[in-house]
């Protein structure tokens, strides 16, 4: 894509309003704009960005056996009556009504859509186990909606809803999910920690948040510091069909301590001692089983095998897929923007023509973005008539994993200068040979 004829609209100064990191460098970066309170739209950059993390999520889910539909996101006030939820939720729900006075809903979570869609579709224990997901948006009419996307009114929501006959079963199912996601964010270079959390009237100790640690998060975490180790996905792997061997993966991965301030153990801080860390965290995912929760309220049954009628035993796992993008940024910046991990990046390339205004160079520049582009190189080309201080600035702000400079002083050399985001590092190096490692 060429820079001149894209819409990023880059701004220098930092807005007044946004109070944390990732809500500045996104707006600096013109990846969203605020068309009301806590409502944004995604501009072509921050686009690309939300559909990279969404096919990381979705590829994982698929892996763990997740299968993937669509739902609405009006609702039915009726399915919430059925299940007791439509008075009981509070004023984050959207109420509305239709030109016939039925009383619908923007949808803030699918547990009763997929119950009863699931309920309508599944008559026998064979039907079981299942697991339905969707991608879709989702509105909570947030009190003080504020740090931009990460706790915004309308957002992106990966939620997965499992069905099995009994508990044995729903732990299997919730385990490939725990594994699903520290794959899913590890893919994305963040660091995040499974830590209990609170499972209500159910019970249990079915119930994890994923916190990737930030400045700015809302919650304050303790934890060993073996968290500290970077992993990849690579480090998750396990066989998910194995239950055994899942049950002792999830158990080792859940051995080291890690909580929220709400569920702290003082005595387990006391004995680690100068192990302890502490930090605060944004939780960019939750899983949650809850049994008879929904299927019971709603009078879901399937024949059982012995053929006596069995109520199937329900989980729900979501991802804040567009508060991912927020999250990310916090964990990946500098001074001079966004740092993004390339298996997100919306280009792997910032391509700089130093001067438009030199032939010899736009030839070569273009020639770079030719041949890039048709080794099926992601490359966002800068070929704008604009200072080279101004390109700098605007391809650091917007932070793609690598930048390749052109320009005259280094072609009269038959070299182009190539540079790591992240690190900062500069080489300089023939044409053939930054599209060899940038085609790699």
């Amino acid at each position: 894509m060429r820079l001149s004829r894209y819409f990023l609209p880059v701004t220098k100064e930092t807005p007044a309003d946004a109070e944390v990191i990732s809500h500045k460098l996104m707006l600096r970066a013109g990846l969203v704009r605020q068309t009301s309170a806590g409502i944004y739209a995604w501009l072509p950059l921050g686009f690309r960005v939300l559909r990279k993390i969404e096919q990381i999520v979705r590829e994982e889910q698929d892996r763990a056996g997740a299968i993937e539909m669509l739902m609405p996101t009006i609702q039915s006030a009726e399915l919430w009556r059925e299940s007791g939820r439509y008075d009981a939720y509070g004023p984050e729900m959207l109420r509305i009504a239709d030109r016939s006075d039925r009383d619908l809903l923007y949808g803030p979570t699918n547990e009763e859509v997929i119950t009863s869609l699931f309920k309508d579709g599944a008559k026998s224990y064979r039907d079981l186990p299942r697991n339905l997901y969707h991608i879709q948006w989702k509105f909570r009419d947030e009190r003080r909606p504020r740090f931009g996307v990460m706790r915004g009114r309308e957002f992106l929501m990966k939620d997965a809803y499992s069905f099995d006959l009994d508990e044995a079963g729903g732990r299997i199912s919730y385990n490939k999910m725990f594994v699903a996601y520290l794959r899913t964010f590890a893919r994305m270079g963040l660091r995040a920690m499974p830590m209990q959390a609170d499972t209500g009237p159910i019970g249990g100790d079915l119930s994890h948040e994923f916190i990737v640690l930030a400045p700015s998060g809302e919650s304050e975490v303790f934890f060993h510091e073996s968290w500290e180790q970077p992993r990849t996905a690579e480090d998750y792997a396990v066989d998910v069909e194995d239950s055994a061997a899942l049950q002792a993966f999830v158990d080792s991965m859940t051995a080291d301590y890690a909580a929220t301030d709400e569920k702290r153990d003082e005595a387990r801080e006391a004995e680690m001692g100068d192990a302890l860390r502490e930090s605060r965290g944004v939780e960019v995912g939750h899983i949650f089983f809850f049994g008879e929760k929904y299927s019971k309220a709603m009078g879901l049954k399937v024949s059982g095998p012995d053929g006596d009628m069995v109520t199937p035993l329900m989980g729900s796992y979501g991802i804040g897929v567009s508060r991912l993008v927020g999250a990310i940024i916090e964990a990946s910046h500098d001074d001079d923007g966004i740092v993004w991990p390339e298996s997100v990046a919306p280009y792997k390339i910032g391509l700089i023509n130093m001067r438009a205004d030199d032939e010899t160079c736009t030839a070569a520049a273009d020639d770079l973005y030719a041949r890039l582009e048709a080794a099926g190189v992601e490359v966002l080309y800068d070929d704008r008539d604009e200072r080279g201080g101004a390109k700098f600035a605007t391809m650091d702000v917007i932070g793609l994993p690598w930048q390749l400079i052109v320009g005259p002083r280094g072609l009269e050399k038959g070299v182009v200068e190539l540079k790591n985001r992240a690190t900062g590092e500069r080489v300089e190096l023939a044409p053939e040979l930054a599209i060899g490692k940038l085609s790699g």
